[in-house]
């Protein structure tokens, strides 16, 4: 099938300016006021909506473990 009207490039291109990606929105955290994604728990502190939900010091320690861990097997 051949398409009867095309559209000209100016027309694509119009159509196509809404399709811009945007950044994710970030809010300030109430307790520590660094920077977070919308409706998730503050990676630096851990809580949500001013209420501690993880223990942050206790996930650090975790992973800096794993990390040693990880390092040690590769050497």
């Amino acid at each position: 099938m051949v398409v009867r009207m095309r559209h000209t490039r100016a027309h694509t291109a119009n159509r196509r300016s809404h399709h811009a990606l945007e950044g994710a929105r970030l809010s300030k955290c109430v307790k520590c006021e660094a920077l977070h994604l919308r409706h998730q728990v503050c990676t630096a502190c851990g809580t949500y909506r001013g209420k501690a939900v993880l223990k942050v010091t206790k996930t650090i320690a975790k992973t800096e473990k794993r990390a040693a861990a990880k390092s040690k097997t590769t050497k």
